[in-house]
């Protein structure tokens, strides 16, 4: 991603002083960009001029417009910030800065303008974990309403909603789409796999567990494999250095929260059966009725909050944490762990959040080969002892462009330009080699990609493979995002220290998301679609009705199962997505 930075930081500069002195709606400075930037586009030359005219002339009545949208720093949106931004400005004559901060900020800053009414930013971008949050609250707007009203002079005929491949994602229960797909990554499990088909690691695994090292289908397969590559002499393999079996991060900070909330939980099998999340009981342990009102979180309340299998899944967590990561991880946040594995120590990641793999497919690390492909693979993360067929397998991150109703009209729909521009057919096939994050069928089909794949591990054959549909963000059932996450890294920080054991931390944290829940029923702000909450019963009553919350298995470990890297790549490749 550097590199394409690097390559196109000129033309951005350049179309940044043209914006700024023309500050009008410029065809040249879009060819200028078409031939500067896009080189490859799952459209035409001819449908990219005709989509940048487009843009030109929807935005000659907001000439000299500045405005302000937001997203979290990562790759993708810094090359949105610093490459296509600009080109927007230079090409419209709207002004735009994209301010880049960190998710927890995002998050503060749209709670803020919830709360407070005031116009901070003009659009955001922020996970589809908060689709609960903006269906309930009615503060976002409507962008089904907005493209058939306010906003229909402003959306583009060629923005192509079924070419998304999140939009299940950012629609609320009432069929309305409330956000736009900007970024979509997932976490899956990462591994050496030279490490792993090397004969003397793969003969000693064997001798001492008794079946094949590989892909590990469960947690107790990822145990073993973590032990016996934790301190193993990989020298003759020319690897020095300590090694280490599993990464992981601890420190207590926001990014701890949804290192859980992003699925680990039901990974673990917590939560009810159901794609793209658990009913009634999500992978929050927060269960609803049949209105899909929130009724509780601790298994009092028919809540998995603090169930048997959550406990489960804290107490692997810390365990792994402390027995086989670098010892530094315990202190680590998301951001500082996620470019570890690239330094060349670690042989396997259950959660490796894909956004990180422009950073491990940089020339010359420890990962890659001299001659540009991966010593690594990417594949589905194993499930835990409580999982069961038909459970949410894991988590996609879908960041996408959401306007508030606190937003001006006028600034919303130069706001909404901006959106459709960078999620463009024109540009989304550059912006997803530049970040690696996929929001659009027909990049992901694009032939660049299939030239690419080999280069990156698995990425791309996930994304056009069945699976790809298994893995999802946070579901409805969360009624207020914001204050409900922030109470997740406080009480799971508290686990990872060892301040408290799971059970405790878990205790806390489903009474706390239950104060949250009592407070909006009671404040009544919103409305029929606000929690309910149920009355207290014995746990074991709701322990013994069928799915969540479980009871303690006997046996929390199972027997340990692997499979083959290509055998599984060969089954993706057999059967399209869906």
């Amino acid at each position: 991603m550097n590199l394409t930075l690097k390559s196109t930081t000129a033309l951005a500069l350049a179309l940044s002083v043209l914006g700024a002195t023309t500050a009008r709606a410029d065809m040249e400075a879009a060819r200028q960009f078409l031939d500067e930037t896009i080189q490859r586009s799952a459209l035409t030359r001819e449908e990219q001029e005709a989509e940048m005219q487009w843009f030109v002339d929807a935005a000659q009545p907001f000439q000299g417009m500045e405005i302000k949208v937001v997203s979290e720093t990562i790759p993708v949106h810094e090359y949105e910030s610093q490459v296509l931004a600009p080109a927007f400005t230079a090409i419209t004559g709207i002004t735009v800065t994209h301010d880049l901060i960190g998710e927890g900020d995002v998050v503060e800053r749209l709670q803020t303008q919830m709360q407070s009414g005031e116009n901070i930013y003009d659009a955001y971008v922020n996970d589809s974990d908060l689709i609960g949050t903006h269906w309930r609250y009615q503060q976002a707007r409507s962008l089904t309403d907005w493209m058939a009203g306010e906003g229909a002079s402003v959306t583009s005929p060629t923005l192509n909603l079924d070419d998304f491949i999140g939009i299940q994602f950012t629609t609320g229960p009432d069929g309305e789409l409330y956000q736009l797909p900007d970024q979509q990554f997932a976490n899956l499990y990462w591994f050496r796999y030279d490490w792993f088909n090397d004969e003397k690691n793969m003969a000693d695994f064997e001798a001492e567990y008794g079946y094949p090292l590989g892909v590990p289908v469960n947690w107790a397969a990822y145990e073993d494999i973590a032990k016996f590559f934790t301190g193993r002499d990989l020298s003759h393999m020319g690897v020095e250095g300590e090694v280490f079996g599993h990464m992981d991060y601890g420190k207590k900070d926001p990014s701890l929260g949804w290192r859980f909330t992003d699925a680990w939980m039901s990974m673990a099998g917590m939560g009810d059966v159901g794609e793209p999340n658990g009913l009634p009981v999500d992978e929050w342990g927060i269960r609803v009725n049949e209105n899909s009102q929130p009724v509780g979180s601790c298994v009092a309340r028919g809540g998995a909050t603090n169930d048997a299998a959550a406990v489960y899944a804290i107490e692997k967590y810390v365990e792994w944490l402390g027995a086989y990561a670098p010892p530094a991880a315990a202190g680590m946040t998301f951001s500082e762990s996620g470019p570890i594995p690239a330094q060349g120590q670690v042989a396997q990641q259950m959660f490796m959040y894909t956004t990180f793999v422009p950073s491990l497919v940089e020339p010359g690390i420890p990962v890659m080969n001299e001659d540009g492909t991966p010593r690594w693979r990417l594949a589905p993360s194993p499930h835990g002892a409580y999982w069961q067929d038909g459970m949410k397998v894991g988590y996609q991150d879908v960041g996408s462009w959401t306007i508030m109703e606190s937003t001006p009209v006028d600034r919303a729909q130069a706001a909404w330009l901006y959106a459709q521009f960078v999620t463009s057919m024109t540009v989304d096939v550059e912006k997803a080699h530049a970040g690696l994050t996929f929001i659009r069928e027909s990049t992901i089909q694009h032939e660049s990609f299939t030239e690419r794949a080999p280069l990156l591990g698995g990425l791309v054959e996930f994304y056009r493979s069945p699976d790809r549909v298994r893995w999802s963000p946070t579901g409805t059932n969360i009624p207020d995002y914001p204050r409900l996450a922030q109470l997740w890294w406080q009480n799971i920080g508290d686990a990872s220290s060892g301040a408290k054991t799971a059970q405790e931390a878990l205790d806390a944290l489903c009474e706390q998301q239950e104060e949250v829940l009592a407070r909006l029923e009671r404040s009544g702000v919103q409305g029929e679609l606000g929690p309910v909450l149920g009355e207290e019963q014995d746990p074991q009553t709701w322990i013994d009705e069928p799915g969540a919350p479980v009871a303690e298995l006997a046996d929390e470990r199972g027997n340990p199962e692997t499979v083959n890297y290509d055998e599984l790549i060969q089954s993706w490749q057999a059967a399209p997505a869906q």
